[in-house]
């Protein structure tokens, strides 16, 4: 028996900074009550008749994570503790969110009467060892910094850092395109079983492989590309990339900026090249986007949280679809 929901399959992406909101304490309590807000949704697109997979970014936790290590590393040697390269660090991240998310959802379900439960699933991505991301970071972790603070981390621990705004820096890693997630078999059949499942957390565990099987590396895999090549490799209908906008815009900040609603490949991949979408914002969730149309899919969604349900229903966000007849609608606000 199938599990898959009346609507369709769809994959819901959110952002770590979902559970980390720019300017909060990144407690473990906060970040439980954003979960639980979340879950909400969730259970509403379960009870709409969604079968659901959500995937999620890492990069407040993960830089946390990290900072606690180096925090202590003075005395680890003293007290026997291994070292923390980047790549458990992502392992870790994934685990701790995935059961905040996991028993989040179970909760709500369960709240509305529904049978499906959450399961999480420890997920690999797999990256081509060569790949020249390696030698250029450009994935942001971590919280903010002030420029007397990064300065001091290049100088002392050889960070590479970025300025995010005004006098606002975060610490910068390698962020290799990811080819296949391994486990994409195992996450189809918890689908078609029913299962709410939770993958692909911060992008999934980077490992290469050789003759001798996989191996991890140190990098950060982006979170939407990792999303668009799941929803492909395991076939479903619908992508959700969520942002902190409603719905994509041309020209942003700008007198003529428009909203885009409807829109084509051939229409996007022309907005890309014209760098409408720079690869530090908006520019990753496009391509992703393309990839997983590209790839097969049915309809890719690029929206907020708040107007998800709605976006579902083709009446918000941007709406990338596998072919269109006219040119793409320009949404109405």
């Amino acid at each position: 028996m199938s599990g898959r929901g009346e609507r369709g399959t769809v994959l819901v992406a959110i952002g770590g900074n979902a559970l980390v909101l720019d300017g909060e304490p990144g407690s473990v309590e906060r970040q439980m009550e954003r979960a639980a807000q979340f879950a909400q949704t969730v259970a509403e697109l379960v009870a709409d008749g969604w079968s659901v997979v959500v995937t999620h970014g890492n990069g407040p936790q993960v830089g946390f994570i990290l900072r606690r290590g180096e925090l202590v590393a003075p005395d680890a040697t003293v007290e026997g503790l291994p070292g923390l390269p980047l790549w458990l660090a992502v392992a870790d991240s994934q685990g701790g969110i995935g059961h905040m998310l996991a028993v989040s959802i179970d909760t709500a379900l369960a709240a509305r009467g529904l049978g499906q439960r959450a399961v999480a699933v420890l997920t690999h991505a797999e990256v081509d060892g060569d790949d020249p991301a390696f030698h250029q970071p450009t994935k942001p972790i971590g919280g903010q910094m002030t420029a007397e603070t990064a300065r001091r981390r290049v100088a002392e621990e050889g960070w590479a850092v970025t300025e995010t705004g005004p006098g606002q820096y975060r610490r910068v890693v390698a962020s290799p395109i990811p080819h296949t997630i391994v486990e994409s078999g195992a996450i189809k059949g918890l689908v078609d079983s029913g299962s709410i499942v939770i993958a692909a957390g911060g992008g999934g565990i980077p490992v290469v492989r050789d003759e001798r099987g996989w191996h991890p590396v140190d990098a950060v895999i982006d979170k939407d590309r990792a999303s668009a090549l799941l929803a492909g490799q395991i076939e479903l209908d619908t992508l959700v990339l969520v942002t902190g906008v409603d719905q994509v815009f041309v020209d942003f900040n700008t007198p003529q900026a428009r909203p885009l609603g409807e829109v084509g490949v051939e229409e996007l991949r022309r907005h890309l090249a014209e760098g409408q979408f720079p690869a530090g914002s908006m520019g990753p969730k496009i391509q992703s986007a393309i990839d997983f149309i590209e790839s097969g899919g049915q309809r890719a969604v690029i929206t907020s949280l708040g107007r998800l349900r709605e976006a579902l229903a083709g009446t918000a966000g941007t709406q990338l679809v596998a072919s269109t007849g006219a040119e793409p609608a320009i949404a109405q606000t």
